[in-house]
């Protein structure tokens, strides 16, 4: 009856806790979505998704065969193992804010530094 005892056990709540390797992977999508300006719609794809985290996971574990013969499906086979985790999706909803926090606070210091600009008409 051991076994039985755990036979419906969920993660802890809260965001969930990758190995090193399934972290590179979420940086590097979350660099990307940084990157192209997708943070507000990407963070809302997520936040609706989130139930179907795990199904997702396992629709990216069946398509792998057909992925691997375009690219390398390493990170992409962490990701989808991280996916399975219950906190997942906080985990990247939160990697993804503070990623993007810390872009706009380097691009605020840079117009500071910069000074104020100055625009003349062409009537002077």
């Amino acid at each position: 009856m051991h076994w039985f005892k755990h036979a419906f056990a969920v993660d802890p709540p809260g965001p969930a806790e990758p190995t090193e390797s399934q972290r590179l992977a979420v940086d590097r999508i979350a660099d990307e979505v940084i990157r192209r300006g997708l943070t507000t719609p990407t963070l809302m794809a997520l936040e609706m998704s989130r139930p179907l985290s795990f199904i997702g996971s396992q629709a990216m574990h069946f398509f792998s065969p057909f992925v691997s013969v375009f690219t390398d499906t390493t990170g992409y086979r962490q990701f989808a193992e991280f996916l399975e985790q219950r906190g997942s999706i906080g985990y990247i909803c939160d990697v993804i804010e503070a990623k993007n926090r810390s872009g706009e606070a380097e691009i605020d210091d840079g117009e500071d530094s910069a000074g104020p600009t100055t625009m003349e008409t062409a009537g002077d």
